[in-house]
């Protein structure tokens, strides 16, 4: 811990929604909420498409299970954390986002005032509703709310450091990544949020759902990393569970690492080298 800092808890809610009952899915989103912040978490985040599931099988039947943003579940979720928190507790959960008649794979933050942002999923796999949903369009973004800056993505996202790295540079604390990730996604859910919170000098969470939908397996293995790139709090493969990490905003502020003074000394920020990176960004015929 820093000197003169606060500790924030975080909570990573590992669930099993289930596939169209957005009504079933939501009460346990609230029921979930409530029970981690009486634990004292601040920060809440469920996994993607937590209020609808993933695996539809056409974009119709996905459209009839989105919702709005805002729109009904947004304000019940804002009504509990002003329940809950006296001014102090928030909640990131995924859902399908409607808007007129394109379809997004979305994640949203919410606090007792209401939405505080909102998240469309850039990246999008061959995979569940990803298959019909339209691609995210816009840019990356970072949200303060319970006393930390939260830069949110979505599951395939993380696959690509860029997503975290950006999030990172617009001043994140922490990485949110609510996720779906289903069987032969064992490799990211052991290594990536270690090597994302440390690259990044962050704290990045990885918050998957349990069970059988359409299919497919889902692994759980949430994860909670430490910007030193420790895993601090881990769930098991086949549970619904809560974990816990608390979280240091001053520790991911803080990028220069003395590890030896005057002889080993690193920021992974200030020493990148931004001119070299071009190809990174060149257009690839799809963008």
């Amino acid at each position: 811990m820093s000197a003169n800092s606060a500790l924030i808890r975080v909570a990573a809610v590992q669930m099993e929604p289930r596939l169209g009952d957005v009504s079933a899915n939501r009460a346990a989103i609230l029921h979930k909420l409530r029970e981690a912040a009486t634990a004292g978490a601040r920060l809440v985040v469920f996994p993607e498409c937590a209020l609808t599931g993933y695996g539809f099988a056409s974009k119709a039947e996905a459209l009839e299970h989105a919702e709005p943003i805002p729109g009904p579940s947004v304000r019940q979720v804002a009504s509990a954390c002003a329940e809950l928190g006296g001014g102090g507790v928030c909640a990131v959960f995924g859902l399908l986002e409607r808007d007129g008649p394109r379809l997004f794979n979305a994640c949203v933050l919410v606090n007792e005032s209401g939405l505080i942002g909102s998240y469309r999923k850039i990246h999008l796999p061959f995979l569940g509703v990803d298959r019909f949903a339209d691609p995210g369009d816009r840019p990356f973004a970072v949200h303060e709310a319970a006393g930390i800056r939260i830069g949110m993505h979505i599951c395939y996202d993380g696959s690509f450091p860029e997503s975290g790295r950006v999030l990172a540079l617009l001043g994140a604390d922490i990485l949110v990544l609510p996720t779906n990730w289903p069987t032969h996604s064992e490799c990211a859910a052991e290594h990536m949020m270690a090597c994302r919170a440390m690259e990044n000098v962050v704290y990045a969470m990885a918050v998957n759902r349990v069970g059988e939908e359409s299919g497919f397996r889902f692994i759980g293995r949430s994860s909670i990393a430490n910007p030193k790139g420790e895993i601090v709090a881990s769930a098991g493969a086949l549970a619904e569970e809560i974990v816990y990490a608390e979280v240091d905003p001053a520790q991911a502020r803080q990028k220069r690492q003395v590890r030896v003074q005057g002889k080993h000394e690193i920021d992974r920020m200030a020493d990148r080298r931004p001119r070299f990176y071009e190809r990174i960004v060149a257009p690839n015929g799809r963008d």
